[in-house]
């Protein structure tokens, strides 16, 4: 139809950001408008998509990058933190939702493969677009923010090692949906898989040790270096992971969390967001693409169905275990609508099984359908969170305790208050970050040299790797915590782009910009900034009032001898 493969993915991209706009007029995200895409410009409409072959490609990259970003936010000490609200309202949510899901799909007449794979992919919630919406409303930080994301993080933990164990087991045994070898060789095939694992965490873990730390700050002085090298490790581990047998997500998996105790994995995970959306945009592209609408018309009342347990039964779910461990009906429902509707990586899931020969692909549209229909409406449920919960809290009581001796627990945050959060830490920058903790501030410090930020922590400074022009970083800060933000920078671009960046994260602190001429100090003030240091100026006034203080002194010692 094209004359040229760059044509058609020219006319597909237009599509993909027409439909885009409509759905971000209609505030849905955008993974229903690409899957609509893929239907509309696949073989069941249009036909324009011809290059399945490059489009799978790009699709496989953007699901190792996912995977890596997903790898990097898991530092140990993250999950050694989460605490017992985190881990089981996640493994809780997880295991009841696998249990009624899979009843549902045998009374729906589903085969048992197919149950399990329906009903494990409705225990998942899209951590990018719980997170999003959270952010957007200002309430990732409130408690029932914070608990969400850490069941969501429990989440990712379990669908890694469903996928694990699903690729161990591989084209051993379909079920009854497939052929499969003896069970025998099954066992031999999972082991051999778990062999080639443990080996490949073994040689992870000594190159973690002793190979990244004294890579990554070589990397890390040029930020482009740091970007190619990031992707060059996702890939790569995703690449052997697929050799051995673990799969391409185990292996990206497993290369973001060998970087993420890495003072960079804030930046390298920031810089990622786009380059995975765009990429992900082609997996949910072919996924529409493969539709059978015939199928998923055959579907849409075991969809309608499994979709009405997912935005009621998860919710509930949630709101009996956080009911159970003290926590308000308010919080508990609050957090539990985060869950009502399937992810990204149910998705994922639902594409691996039909990979390895374990589902057909009518069970995966039931699993699209069932995405497609859920995301819709729980976006509305958790951007409406409040009003919904005011017409249902009398019916919500039944889910608290008298006593919810929780919340005044977990009201507060966890982590000390920062007074003030100092971008740029050369001589200038350590002057004053010495010169406030001397009058008691606590200063935590950004900067984009590896070096700079290593000799900081050498002096028990709290300081962070990240560059100022990327708009990702400030969500990764504590800025809610913080009174100032100050740039030590003089480039005016950039402390536009610093300014504008801490403001859309929901800073409403004060913000201190450096410039080095009155023109742009001036410009600076006028686009917003609350005080504007002028480091040469500033010297200079000060070098004057000791010049003439020196003076005054000698004239009245003069005086006096006379």
């Amino acid at each position: 139809m094209f004359e040229s493969l760059f044509n058609e993915f020219a006319v597909v991209l237009i599509a993909a950001a027409v439909v885009a706009a409509f759905a971000v007029r209609l505030r849905q995200p955008l993974i229903i408008a690409f899957i609509a895409v893929g239907v509309l410009a696949g073989p069941a409409g249009l036909g324009w998509i011809t290059a399945t072959d490059e489009m799978q490609l790009l699709a496989s990259l953007g699901i190792a990058v996912l995977l890596f970003v997903v790898g990097l936010k898991l530092d140990v000490d993250v999950i050694r933190s989460m605490g017992p609200v985190a881990l089981s309202t996640g493994l809780g949510q997880v295991a009841f939702t696998s249990i009624f899901g899979f009843i549902i799909c045998q009374l729906l007449g589903l085969g048992v493969v197919a149950s399990v794979y329906v009903a494990v992919a409705l225990t998942f919630s899209s951590t990018i677009i719980i997170v999003k919406l959270l952010s957007d409303k200002r309430e990732i930080d409130a408690l029932h923010g914070r608990i969400a994301v850490g069941f969501l993080i429990v989440q990712d933990l379990v669908v890694i090692l469903a996928m694990i164990v699903l690729t161990a087991f591989g084209g051993s045994g379909s079920g009854d949906e497939g052929e499969g070898a003896s069970t025998g060789a099954a066992i031999v095939s999972a082991l051999l898989t778990l062999l080639r694992g443990v080996g490949l965490l073994v040689g992870l873990a000594l190159v973690t040790r002793y190979v990244l730390p004294r890579l990554m700050p070589l990397v890390a002085r040029s930020q482009e270096l740091l970007m190619l090298f990031a992707i060059a490790w996702a890939v790569s581990l995703a690449a052997l992971g697929d050799t051995l047998g673990l799969s391409k997500e185990v292996g990206a998996f497993l290369a973001g969390v060998s970087l993420a105790s890495t003072p960079f994995r804030d930046s390298i995970g920031a810089r990622l967001v786009s380059v995975r959306d765009f990429l992900l945009l082609f997996f949910f592209l072919t996924l529409g693409a493969s539709l059978d609408l015939s199928q998923v018309g055959e579907k849409i009342v075991p969809a309608l169905v499994l979709s009405a347990f997912v935005l009621i039964g998860n919710p509930l779910i949630v709101m009996v275990i956080m009911g159970a461990m003290g926590y308000r009906r308010r919080t508990g429902f609050l957090a539990g609508l985060t869950v009502a509707q399937i992810s990204e990586f149910s998705l994922i899931l639902g594409a691996l099984g039909v990979t390895l020969g374990h589902i057909t692909g009518e069970t995966m549209a039931l699993i699209t359908l069932v995405g497609l229909i859920t995301i819709g409406l729980s976006t509305y449920m958790i951007l409406y969170s409040h009003p919904l919960y005011e017409r249902l809290a009398p019916l919500l009581r039944i889910f608290e305790r008298r006593n919810a001796h929780r919340e005044s627990d977990e009201d507060a945050p966890e982590e000390p208050g920062i007074d003030v959060v100092l971008f740029g830490l050369g001589r200038y920058g350590s002057n004053i970050a010495e010169g406030l903790r001397a009058r008691g501030a606590t200063v935590l410090g950004v900067d984009f040299d590896p070096r700079a930020v290593a000799h900081w922590k050498s002096r028990d400074y709290d300081a962070r790797y990240g560059d100022a022009e990327d708009p990702e970083l400030p969500a990764t800060l504590p800025l809610s915590r913080a009174r100032w933000v100050v740039s030590t920078m003089p480039q005016h671009k950039l402390n536009t782009l610093l300014r504008e960046g801490v403001r859309e994260a929901g800073f409403k602190g004060r913000i201190a910009l450096t410039a080095h001429t009155l023109a742009d100090a001036e410009a600076l003030t006028k686009e917003g900034a609350d005080v504007v240091l002028l480091p040469f100026t500033d010297a200079a006034t000060r070098a004057v009032e000791m010049l003439t203080a020196d003076e005054s002194r000698d004239d009245a010692t003069t005086s006096e001898d006379i």
